[in-house]
């Protein structure tokens, strides 16, 4: 795939400030037979769109105590030492560290960090297009997803279960949608 201009996304170059309200960060994790859904309520970021569109950055901070999967005892659980330790380690953190394409997909590469644990993370990205809002803003559409072994990152809590089975899946799946305003 040849990477679209600017033009052709109609997207302008300049900083693009995430809005909270208009975003969501959540994830789901498998527990027992089913999946649970979380989000995170307060996080901020934003992204650089460079001329060169593969030469593009972002960056997002998590607050970790906003974590609400609908049960306030689960999660005071999660916020606790023995899962997230939110005192401790109280942000996640995104730094993206390339953009690439792969087919018609758009690919993010970059660093997250939690519980002060590092790894390389990889965002496949969707595009969902840029428009005017009522105020005279610009704004721009991003659907982004990935998975992550929370192992990795030092989440070892787990319950074992009747023989194989345990409590948690090792696997988080992240999903990402970002409205972004031009800054002028």
């Amino acid at each position: 795939m040849t990477t679209p201009t600017l033009e052709a996304l109609n997207l302008t170059a300049g900083t693009w400030n995430i809005d909270p309200a208009h975003s969501e960060v959540t994830f789901t994790i498998r527990h027992l037979m089913s999946k649970v859904r979380g989000s995170f309520a307060q996080f901020e970021g934003r992204i650089d769109i460079a001329e060169d569109l593969l030469a593009s950055r972002a960056t997002a901070t998590i607050q970790m105590a906003s974590i609400d999967t609908r049960n306030a005892d689960r999660d005071a659980h999660i916020k606790s030492p023995e899962i997230l330790d939110v005192e401790k380690y109280p942000t996640m953190r995104f730094v993206s560290t390339g953009v690439r394409t792969d087919g018609d997909r758009y690919l993010v590469d970059g660093e997250l960090t939690i519980k002060d644990v590092t790894r390389p993370v990889t965002l496949e990205v969707e595009f969902n297009g840029v428009g005017t809002d009522p105020w005279g803003g610009t704004r721009a559409g991003f659907s982004a997803t990935t998975s992550i072994s929370r192992k990795d990152f030092g989440v070892e809590f787990n319950v074992p279960l009747q023989g194989e089975k345990v409590l948690l899946s090792d696997k988080v799946d992240i999903q990402l949608e970002i409205q972004a305003v031009l800054q002028q």
